[in-house]
């Protein structure tokens, strides 16, 4: 079965990034939406792909982005939380009052 070019390049970026290559996993499904890949890898590597404040996987789909356009496809990630992952705490920002007294105004 012929692998398509953007699982390929998906695959390459992600395996280069992470410390358990042997455990990325890429599903391909098309539908009317168009190109959808679903990754799963190791829980450990997580943060490898995501990156600092999301940045690494916003890089990745833009990437893919591209790829898809040179075949007339709009492709997107899916990445799957790892069962049993701990909740992602989010941080509250601090409000004016607190940013302004931070700045010594």
């Amino acid at each position: 079965m012929k692998q398509e070019g953007d699982v390929l390049f998906l695959e390459y970026v992600v395996k280069a990034l992470v410390d358990n290559p042997s455990d990325v996993k890429i599903v391909r499904t098309v539908d009317e939406m168009g190109v959808l890949l679903t990754l799963s890898l190791n829980p450990a590597d997580m943060g490898k792909i995501i990156g600092r404040m999301g940045n690494t996987a916003k890089a990745i789909r833009t990437l893919l982005r591209v790829v898809g356009m040179k075949n007339n496809a709009r492709v997107n990630l899916k990445i799957n939380e790892p069962e049993g992952a701990p909740p992602r705490e989010i941080k509250a920002s601090k409000t004016v009052d607190e940013s302004l007294e931070d700045l010594k105004i």
